[in-house]
């Protein structure tokens, strides 16, 4: 299986600032070191075309010179740099390039991102450029016709900026479940949103998430799906007001896995939010995810290639 990484572009931040950006290297270390079959590689970074996809020209342009104004660095919660830029392009090319994996292949991931607060002409919420929107747009242009695209995100906080990108498309499907009292306050209108109260636990949430789930594949046939698996769901979540253990984020995941693997539909991961009190289990969390998309990958190749092993 394939994961992508850009953690060797390091994102410059103030000291105490607290988005904990050090997780990255963490991961792809345990993935290193746990996961010897996993092929580790770095992120080539999206091209000014291939944003575009989903993004305005003119905010791309003003990211890329740094003419961000302080309100808008304010907003996207980071200071601008050209690492910042760098680091942001290769975020979004890793899930391009982890998408096209996962169309040969079944499944692939990247090792950061899932930055879906990031809207067509503004950053917003430690989000510069929307990957799960830019990706879905190029594999529909790099198949040439309206690949049938859902993003399915389970990040605690609402996917707004993935919903406002891709509102009233016919050929893609966003579906959101997130805590109702968390960022952003004022939410977007996925085709499907699931509004969670503060302190749900592993029963309820995984109770909604399979109706969720039934309804996307009622109303939409997904040929790729873009999985956003947020660790803040997470009862150690510093930001995320829901209550979910190890085991239930292990099963969240299995869900969506399974429902990947009976649609016979490609699925492409990437790690989104993740704050926890102790960030040792916030690397655990995502940790577990790419190892249940790594099961999958071989769940998917042992059916398209049937005949066991010789030794």
């Amino acid at each position: 299986m394939k994961a992508f990484h850009c953690d060797r572009c390091p994102l410059p931040l103030p000291a105490g600032h607290r988005f904990p950006a050090a997780k990255y290297g963490r991961l792809r270390a345990r993935v290193a070191a746990e996961l010897a079959s996993v092929h580790l590689i770095d992120a080539v970074a999206a091209t000014v075309d291939q944003l575009q996809l989903a993004h305005d020209r003119e905010y791309i342009g003003r990211v890329v010179r740094g003419e961000l104004s302080a309100a808008e660095q304010r907003a996207i919660g980071f200071p601008w740099s050209p690492a910042l830029v760098e680091r942001s392009r290769r975020s979004v090319g890793a899930t391009i390039a982890a998408a096209r994996a996962a169309l040969s292949e079944g499944v692939a991931v990247n090792l950061a991102d899932g930055t879906h607060h990031a809207q067509r002409d503004r950053g917003q919420g430690y989000c510069v450029f929307n990957d799960a929107a830019v990706a879905a747009r190029a594999m529909q242009a790099e198949a040439g016709r309206a690949l049938r695209v859902a993003i399915v995100d389970l990040d605690v906080h609402q996917g707004n900026g993935t919903a406002a990108i891709l509102a009233g498309d016919a050929t893609t499907f966003t579906l959101s479940l997130h805590g109702e009292r968390n960022f952003p306050f004022r939410k977007s209108r996925s085709d499907l949103d699931r509004d969670l109260p503060d302190g749900t636990g592993d029963a309820e949430y995984l109770r909604v998430l399979d109706e969720a789930l039934d309804e996307m594949c009622a109303r939409f046939r997904p040929e790729l799906i873009v999985y956003l698996a947020g660790a803040d769901a997470h009862e150690n979540d510093r930001l995320g007001r829901l209550a979910l253990t190890t085991a239930g984020m292990a099963k969240r995941d299995a869900r969506v896995f399974d429902l990947a693997f009976r649609l016979g539909a490609p699925i492409v991961v990437a790690m989104a939010g993740g704050y926890g009190r102790d960030i040792d289990v916030t690397v655990d969390v995502h940790f577990n995810t790419v190892r249940a998309a790594y099961l999958h990958w071989r769940r998917c190749s042992a059916r398209m290639d049937p005949e066991p092993a010789r030794a």
